[in-house]
């Protein structure tokens, strides 16, 4: 354990966790894989535990520890294999919960944060369009004011929990004549009329309900802006240095998780009379990717102390996320290619995990995208500023 970063108490919550994990989660994985559907129990099991309080204040429920919870939290979730399972509930607690902890009123908050982290509410982040892509600032979906209410009308795509969750924090258009400026954040109850969605089926992350909804003339009373109106932009971006971070590091500890079975497995598999973990071409392909995880690792675990203290890692977050998620697609087709045709069964956790990570390149923002922010950064020498 990296003594910089994680204290007595780290390590006992990361036991502590790892326990529950193999307790209440891993007998029914290979089930929610199957059916898509995770049993809404578990998420009353992770609030009993505190476990979606971790960034939260204390007045709500939360338990408002530092971040290094948070990636003990997601380390784990990825060792379990099923990217489905731990981005459902990354996705509540890390992007729909985030928002609400922010800029939500007291009132949004004792309604919606407190239960959320209680495991009573599930939430869901819709930004993303079927148009739009990683385009927030292109976005088409449209809320009018009408007296006191909004209207809301247009589509969101690649939505994680937009099947089962109980309210949606939805970005949409209150002025679309100022683009990105004109973008604002509404909560939006689950079984409010007019508000449809569809189940996507997916490569990878099995487990997870992802969706496409549809907002047809939703109407919700004014009181549901959160924040400030035309401020749901800078919202977005400034939030998305979390959402990355989160990304670089489970793609780290996928990776990690990747090389750790390969190496087991390695030291028990035969060939010409030996293990082949005694072979020196496999040995120096475990080595490199042992290398190239510790590197993503360390990188990330910095980005999140400066987060944690504050720091604006709009950069910083978006090189780990870039470097870490193909890092991890690289390894994981190699420790599949370790186990030879063992890899491509799906009694072997390879098949799952290449599938699982390679989503890691395209949500919260694609590797392009990511790329050109970097550019803007290191090139241009823009200066993003976090929302004011």
């Amino acid at each position: 354990m990296n003594a910089m970063y994680f204290t007595e108490e780290h390590q006992n919550f990361r036991q502590s966790f790892k326990e529950f994990l193999q307790k209440e989660v891993v007998p029914h994985i290979d089930k929610w894989e199957k059916s898509g559907t995770i049993d809404r129990f578990i998420w009353k099991k992770f609030g009993e535990m505190g476990y979606f309080g971790l960034n939260s204040p204390e007045e709500y429920g939360g338990l408002g520890v530092d971040l290094f919870y948070t990636v003990i939290f997601l380390e784990e979730l990825q060792k379990i294999n099923s990217g489905g399972f731990a981005a459902a509930m990354w996705a509540h607690q890390f992007l729909a919960m985030t928002h609400v902890n922010k800029e939500g009123d007291e009132r949004i908050k004792n309604e919606y944060l407190t239960p959320s982290i209680d495991g009573e509410k599930i939430g869901c982040l819709c930004i993303t369009e079927p148009f739009g892509g990683s385009d927030v600032a292109g976005m088409r979906t449209t809320a009018v004011k009408k007296g006191n209410s909004y209207i809301i009308n247009g589509s969101k795509t690649f939505i994680t929990n937009g099947i089962y969750s109980d309210y949606l924090i939805v970005a949409a258009k209150t002025d679309v004549e100022l683009g990105g400026r004109g973008i604002s954040i509404f909560m939006v109850d689950r079984d409010t009329k007019g508000i449809s969605s569809t189940k996507l089926d997916k490569l990878g992350w099995r487990a997870s309900d992802t969706a496409e909804i549809a907002f047809d003339n939703v109407e919700i009373p004014s009181q549901n802006l959160m924040g400030e109106e035309g401020k749901g932009f800078p919202y977005i971006m400034q939030h998305f240095a979390l959402e990355r971070l989160v990304m670089a590091i489970n793609a780290h500890a996928r990776a990690e998780f990747a090389v750790d079975y390969a190496i087991q497995y390695m030291s028990e598999r035969q060939a010409f009379g030996k293990t082949i973990d005694k072979f020196q071409a496999l040995r120096h392909s475990v080595a490199q990717m042992a290398a190239d995880v510790e590197v993503c690792k360390e990188f990330n675990y910095s980005v999140a102390k400066r987060l944690d203290e504050g720091q604006y890692v709009v950069k910083e977050a978006s090189m780990a996320k870039l470097t870490a998620t193909k890092m991890a697609d690289k390894v994981i087709y190699e420790c599949l290619q370790l186990l030879g045709g063992y890899g491509y069964m799906e009694d072997y956790p390879m098949a799952r995990l290449l599938r699982d990570s390679r989503l890691g390149t395209i949500g919260g923002g694609t590797s392009e995208i990511l790329k050109e922010i970097i550019a803007k950064i290191v090139i241009d020498k823009k200066d993003y500023k976090p929302a004011t």
